[in-house]
């Protein structure tokens, strides 16, 4: 897996927004095909300036929970993306909600180098 996205160029700032999900069984499947890099999150990231990629991460103790590591040049990337697209955003996070039994915001982060 190449990752050398996630830093960026030297000198500029980074930005990942973290969030965890657990899947029951039946869904786990579909939910890596949605949340992953190739998905339709993604897709709709994609869209967005300064958007770098996701990485999905199934626990290895646990392999119903994810991790999902979106990152973005900026912060300011990420907000204008969302405050710009916040219907859409919506609308992709209500068909997918009942993939999830849990779903909970980790935190955002400055990447640091």
């Amino acid at each position: 897996m190449n990752l050398n996205y996630i830093g960026g160029t030297p000198g500029s700032s980074g930005y990942v927004a973290i969030w965890e999900f657990r899947v029951s069984p039946a869904n786990a499947a579909r939910f890596e095909q949605l949340y992953g890099p190739a998905g339709k999150w993604a897709d709709f990231f994609r869209t967005g300036e300064g958007y770098l990629g996701t990485t999905l991460n199934r626990d290895v103790e646990n392999p119903l929970r994810y991790v999902t590591l979106d990152f973005w040049q900026s912060a300011d990337a990420y907000h204008r993306f969302r405050q710009s697209h916040s219907g859409h955003y919506q609308q992709i996070d209500a068909e997918c909600e009942s993939l999830t039994e849990q779903e909970t915001h980790l935190g955002s982060f400055s990447v640091v180098e």
